[in-house]
């Protein structure tokens, strides 16, 4: 059983006895009078409803006087054997049934909601991941629960969760420079230089980072990654370059074409390019020489009350995202080792 299982379960025990407390000690106030109210209509005497609700008569008796204060107006004509409702205690009685009713109906399906996965659930995904990772399992998702709706959204920016009601978001980022948010890390990309075969034949290909200065570059610009080209090599040598090259883009599907019609060198993420190297339509160069590594962060508006549909989602994407990212990332730790060999 997963690490991210064994919490979820703990949170849901916490949830249940925070939920109780938090239950006793809502009850009071003008709904705890309302049910009192009702308690001795059905029951016939102060007495049976003190009872049923672990009162003292007197209480009852209290609740009863408040609400009628509350309103102005008598509900009960009380006398020390009997009461009667009033026309207007009457009336009110069947708007207390209703009203209590909807709080029942109100307080089930929330907890229902807080257990079983149902409702809508808002996923915000940068575009290009989400593309490669996310629509391939979308499908399953949604057979798997049925009873879920969900609305999907893209964007390159760091998402505000609160502002735009986002349940969760998958960001890809060197390192989350807010720590009042909430990321689980789902796993670990990088990107790696790739031209096309076409382009290293025309213009030669690069035998080292000084020789990137020569060459057409493309750069993928977004708020996740730095604007310069930060490379890492063996033994965690670390190089910077600002690199020139007629575009600049903020997707990396875009890059992608062009690198692939022979357009420059680019530096891109595994998932972008795994495809077209497989396929033989790009190369990687400079293979020594990668990005620093970049997390996969599902980020979540709140650490607290986690409910059925986000809890649901975020396994999901543990069981069958996360080992998608770790063997997309392998083919290029044993695609260097077999250079090595």
């Amino acid at each position: 059983m997963s690490l991210w299982l064994i919490q979820s379960g703990a949170t849901m025990r916490n949830l249940e006895k925070d939920t109780y407390v938090m239950r006793k000690n809502l009850e009071g106030g003008l709904l705890h009078a309302m049910h009192a109210f009702l308690k001795v209509i059905d029951s016939g005497s102060f007495t049976a409803a003190a009872e049923q609700m672990e009162l003292t008569t007197a209480q009852v008796s209290r609740l009863i006087s408040e609400l009628e204060g509350r309103l102005g107006t008598k509900l009960l004509q009380r006398s020390t054997r009997q009461h009667a409702l009033t026309h207007i205690g009457a009336t009110y009685a069947e708007q207390c049934r209703q009203v209590l009713a909807m709080v029942e109906e109100a307080e089930t399906q929330a907890r229902g909601m807080a257990t079983k996965p149902q409702g809508k659930l808002r996923v915000l995904s940068m575009a290009s991941f989400g593309h490669h990772y996310v629509s391939p399992m979308m499908s399953e998702f949604c057979q798997a629960y049925p009873e879920l709706t969900i609305e999907y959204r893209t964007s390159q920016n760091v998402p505000d969760l609160l502002g735009k009601g986002i349940d969760v978001s998958l960001y890809l980022t060197e390192s989350l420079a807010d720590s009042r948010i909430v990321a689980r890390q789902i796993g670990t990309i990088f990107s790696l230089l790739c031209a096309s075969p076409a382009y290293l034949e025309k213009y030669g290909e690069p035998k080292s980072l000084d020789d990137l200065q020569q060459h057409a570059c493309l750069r993928l610009v977004n708020p996740s990654i730095t604007p310069k080209w930060h490379l890492i090599g063996e033994n965690n040598h670390s190089y910077q370059i600002d690199i020139t090259g007629p575009l600049i883009a903020d997707t990396p599907e875009l890059l992608l074409d062009m690198v692939q019609q022979g357009m420059g060198i680019a530096l891109l993420p595994t998932f972008t390019v795994i495809e077209a190297i497989r396929a033989g339509k790009l190369r990687r160069i400079l293979g020594g020489w990668r990005s620093p590594d970049i997390g996969v962060y599902a980020l979540l508006p709140s650490r607290h009350f986690i409910d059925a549909k986000t809890r649901a989602w975020l396994t999901w994407v543990e069981q069958h995202i996360s080992p998608k990212i770790q063997s997309d990332t392998e083919f290029f730790y044993n695609a260097n080792e077999r250079l090595r060999l």
